[in-house]
């Protein structure tokens, strides 16, 4: 799956458009489905969108002896 299937992916089951999305993270919608297009979101983008929808993000390396090396957005808190 792509980057650009996953957000839209997620779009759609936090059910909000692509074009709300975009907005949620100040960019304009014209800009943001050009970076879907040419799959260009960096993954600081990917944690803003985390971010503000609430939502908790991960990217890892998973090594043989299964130690990780991840990065993700901050802990969303539990309430």
């Amino acid at each position: 799956m792509t980057t650009a299937e996953m957000i839209k992916e997620l779009c759609e089951q936090m059910n909000i458009s692509v074009s709300e999305l975009a907005r949620r993270v100040g960019q304009t919608p014209q800009n943001f489905s050009k970076k879907l297009k040419r799959e260009t979101v960096s993954l600081d983008e990917l944690k803003v969108i985390a971010d503000v929808l609430g939502i908790k993000f991960e990217q890892a390396f998973i090594l043989p002896d299964g130690n990780e090396i991840k990065t993700g957005n901050k802990e969303v808190e539990d309430e």
